[in-house]
């Protein structure tokens, strides 16, 4: 079972709503307008259809972070969410990463960093990104497999490689 991480409004609701409606229709279907979304207040589990299965994901609430360590043990996969148009977010959820990856009853599971909101004015580049977290160099020495990618829960855009991140990460 995925848990689902980041810090408050970083886009982790949108996104599993997101994942719901794509995952249930037709691949060529339009996504549609955004879903009002409120900050997530303690957890929330949600079932997308992955490979005509169905994935249950947890996701936690930002501000809940200082607990999240209690919900570990439970989880083979980590989808930790980042707001790539919030330069002044970005040193807390570099400290929140390192956490989550460090932690013991993690260092079996499969991570996927996520650079949402790419469709904003002035994102940080993934480039840019990767140079302030300094990821090369996390990814060497991390424990778990460890995917980046960028995506807009907003837009749509990279939601199908979430998907298929998904799909891997339920084989393993």
């Amino acid at each position: 079972m995925p848990l689902l991480l980041g810090a408050t409004g970083v886009g982790k609701t949108l996104l599993l709503k997101r994942l719901q409606k794509i995952s249930a229709q037709d691949s060529g279907a339009e996504l549609g307008d955004p879903p009002a979304t409120l900050p997530t207040v303690g957890t929330n589990l949600s079932d997308i259809i992955v490979d005509k299965k169905k994935v249950t994901v947890r996701e936690m609430g930002g501000c809940m972070a200082p607990i999240w360590p209690s919900y570990y043990e439970d989880f083979d996969s980590v989808i930790f969410v980042i707001d790539a148009a919030n330069p002044f977010q970005i040193s807390s959820s570099c400290i929140q990463l390192l956490e989550v990856l460090s932690a013991p009853a993690l260092e079996l599971a499969t991570v996927l960093i996520l650079f949402n909101k790419i469709d904003l004015p002035c994102p940080v580049s993934l480039l840019e990104m990767k140079s302030l977290f300094r990821l090369d160099g996390i990814i060497s020495c991390a424990k778990q497999s460890i995917t980046v990618l960028e995506m807009s829960a907003r837009s749509g855009q990279g939601l199908r490689d979430v998907l298929a991140w998904l799909q891997f990460a339920q084989r393993r």
